[in-house]
């Protein structure tokens, strides 16, 4: 590897080899060679002079790009799709003629980049579901276990810890279907033309509309889609990358917000993402566990959340028929968008692999709080033995302040139920307590909804995706 130019980390760091390979230019030229062979097949079954002999001249160079000679002729001719026209025409002698017939350079740039936004798509899809499947396991696991839930970040009530990881798998469960509605409403762009027109394609087959729509439909059908978009430009609407990284970008949003959810407990040692036998936690500190890979999602995912305004722009500064104000932004953009949605899935599978618990740490920070919030189910307790309603919560409201100052100004453990023992008016033991402290009684109904949300909403996805179980993922440093 070369040390002496800038590498992207997402090469090196983050991205998959997988994505990687999607956004290569090998990937790129070998579509385009797959959308000259559907043209050309298209052309020929709707009465154009092309041979069977030309195709399948075409087809045995579809793979084996000849790059030195693109590269070379692009030094001359300063436009990368006719060099590869070139390129591909050198391998192909007797079928040079026919190819990028009646095309512009978008038939293949555009389709190109449709065909590798769905690859990109499918393989995010099918990390997010590995995550969603680990989520779920962990939810399953865990939906009985309760603890402190937050509002403003200051205990509120107990939920279970499988109920808060529903929540974080619920977002996950939204990005899946957006993910979803968006690959299934991508369409090519087609054979349109240099201003969307098919002009050119009139002339090829001398105004018969019905050929020249039957040679848009054989192209979609050979690259695997049943639809093209209605009606273009030189180029498909950019507003398409927009609603496309949007998708990618609610995926960082919710990545985001779990990963911070999971730094906070860390902080409060009720649970940590996995640590490695030999990390190191600080070069200063040797105890430290820090939350590196939870820290890592939520910088990508900022990135990520940034990289839609970009699209966002293009789409906007594509004037009439087209302009280029898209093509430099747009091969970067659209690409690291992916690469940090992949990025961040691989860092989800590892975490959502490996997360740690600790019940006695949740169970002593429950305890340390229940008394505050049992404490109308003691003073209806105190009633039912013949205490005044409304005298008995002036007196609990008056021992919560007091306790609640002891715990926060001298540091001191909550008293609160040694307050209620001890004061007579209540009628309580400490036995009596207990009985009400139990913090499975105020969960509510955290469990039955972790069950009702994984077996009506997760388990059906997960059904329907059998080979996104049991992924995996390791991490670079």
């Amino acid at each position: 590897m070369s040390h002496d130019k800038y590498i992207s980390p997402f090469e090196t760091r983050y991205a998959s080899p997988e994505m990687q390979y999607i956004f290569s230019e090998d990937n790129k030229f070998r579509t385009w060679r797959r959308l000259w062979i559907a043209l050309a097949k298209a052309e020929k079954a709707n009465g154009l002079n092309i041979t069977d002999e030309q195709i399948a001249e075409l087809e045995a160079h579809k793979d084996d790009i000849n790059y030195e000679d693109a590269i070379r002729r692009e030094k001359e001719c300063r436009h990368d799709v006719m060099s590869h026209v070139y390129a591909y025409g050198l391998q192909c002698p007797h079928a040079k003629g026919i190819i990028h017939l009646g095309a512009t350079s978008c038939y293949v740039g555009d389709n190109t980049d449709v065909l590798v936004m769905k690859e990109g798509l499918e393989l995010v899809q099918k990390k997010l579901v590995g995550v969603m499947a680990l989520l779920a396991k962990f939810a399953d696991q865990y939906k009985d276990m309760p603890a402190l839930a937050y509002t403003h970040l200051q205990p509120a009530q107990l939920t279970t810890v499988g109920k808060r990881a529903s929540l974080w798998l619920n977002e996950l469960y939204m990005d899946y279907e957006e993910i979803t509605n968006r690959m299934n409403a991508l369409a090519l762009l087609g054979s349109k033309g240099t201003t969307g027109t098919q002009a050119s394609f009139v002339e090829l087959f001398e105004g018969d509309s019905a050929r020249i729509k039957a040679v848009e439909a054989s192209i979609a059908a050979e690259l695997g889609f049943d639809k093209v978009v209605p009606v273009s430009g030189q180029t498909y609407s950019r507003k398409v990358d927009f609603q496309v990284l949007s998708a990618l970008s609610g995926l960082a949003q919710s990545a985001m917000k779990m990963c911070t959810d999971i730094r906070i407990l860390a902080n409060f040692k009720e649970m940590e993402e996995p640590f490695e036998k030999n990390q190191i936690g600080s070069s200063a500190m040797p105890y430290k566990r820090n939350p590196m890979r939870c820290e890592r999602v939520c910088a990508l995912a900022r990135y990520l959340m940034v990289d839609i305004l970009n699209p966002a722009f293009t789409a906007g500064t594509q004037w009439f028929e087209r302009t280029l104000d898209d093509s430099a932004n747009k091969r970067i953009a659209v690409a690291e968008a992916f690469l940090a949605a992949d990025s961040i899935l691989n860092i989800l599978l590892n975490v959502c692999d490996g997360l740690v618990v600790y019940p006695k740490v949740i169970r002593s920070r429950v305890m340390a709080e229940l008394p505050f919030m049992a404490a109308e189910n003691i003073m209806m307790s105190a009633v039912k033995k013949g205490g005044d309603r409304q005298e008995l919560h002036e007196k609990l409201r008056q021992h919560s302040i007091a306790a609640a100052a002891q715990v926060k100004e001298e540091g001191k453990p909550n008293d609160l139920i040694d307050r209620v023992v001890n004061d007579a008016s209540f009628g309580l033991t400490h036995a009596d307590i207990d009985g009400v402290l139990v913090p499975e009684h105020f969960t509510g109904r955290s469990a039955q909804q972790v069950e009702e949300f994984l077996n009506e909403v997760i388990r059906p996805v997960l059904a329907a995706h059998p080979e996104a179980a049991g992924q995996h993922a390791e991490l670079n440093v």
